[in-house]
């Protein structure tokens, strides 16, 4: 016999469930609190369970799988159709559900603990870099309004603004050149937490057996993405 199936509508606090008891064919819907959510599980028969691939999914995956469940996770996508009714938790966890008896659907495949960290340090990295590009601009549209034309590139920008200032100390009024100065400090500040970041995301690649393998690959060459500057 097919292990029974059961989907869960994530939530921070309340999560949904849905099952169809595979002997009687009766429908249970329920909710569940955060704190029940494990120990009902652990009650249960090793089964299937389906849930979207949302936020804190990989972790729910995780631990369910370690409590001997079957676990699967669906893409967004591939739950919306099954909507049947308003939206709503009762309606989301019955679509999961339907999705997972869909022949060939495809899951999405659980991360690991070390992958998920991996995926927030480039998030971080990545918010980190735009945050910097902000400011980037906006001390060359400052700059720009007194004359002062930056160069095109990061560091060349931030080379001239720093050569600008120290030439023109005298010219600006003082509340603006102390503003200007903490830009350039912030600045730096965010260089030296972007390359932390890289040496970390670097050094993971050089552990990691996967990373490792993909790098040997002829011809294969890892390039940093590089943002774009006005």
């Amino acid at each position: 016999m097919e292990p029974s199936i059961i989907a869960i509508d994530l939530a921070k606090r309340v999560f949904q469930i849905h099952y169809v008891d595979p002997q009687t064919g009766a429908i249970h819907s329920k909710a569940l609190k955060r704190a029940q959510l494990v120990p009902f599980f652990a009650n249960q028969p090793a089964c299937r369970v389906v849930m979207e691939a949302c936020g804190s999914a990989h972790h729910w995956a995780r631990t369910l799988a370690r409590l001997g469940h079957d676990v699967r996770l669906i893409a967004a996508q591939f739950v919306r159709p099954f909507v049947k009714s308003n939206k709503n938790d009762a309606a989301d966890a019955a679509a999961i559900w339907e999705a997972a008896q869909r022949p060939g659907m495809r899951f999405v495949a659980v991360k690991t603990e070390d992958q998920q960290a991996m995926l927030a340090l480039h998030r971080i990295r990545q918010q980190l870099v735009r945050v910097r590009i902000m400011q980037i601009n906006q001390l060359r549209g400052l700059l720009y309004e007194f004359g002062i034309v930056l160069p095109q590139g990061r560091r060349p920008s931030i080379e001239a603004a720093k050569a600008a200032l120290a030439l023109l100390d005298d010219q600006f009024p003082v509340m603006l050149m102390d503003s200007l100065q903490d830009q350039l400090s912030r600045l730096r500040t965010l260089d030296e937490q972007i390359e932390r970041l890289e040496r970390r995301i670097q050094e993971w690649r050089r552990n990691d057996e996967a990373c490792r393998r993909i790098s040997e690959i002829p011809g294969l060459v890892f390039l940093p993405r590089r943002p774009r500057y006005r």
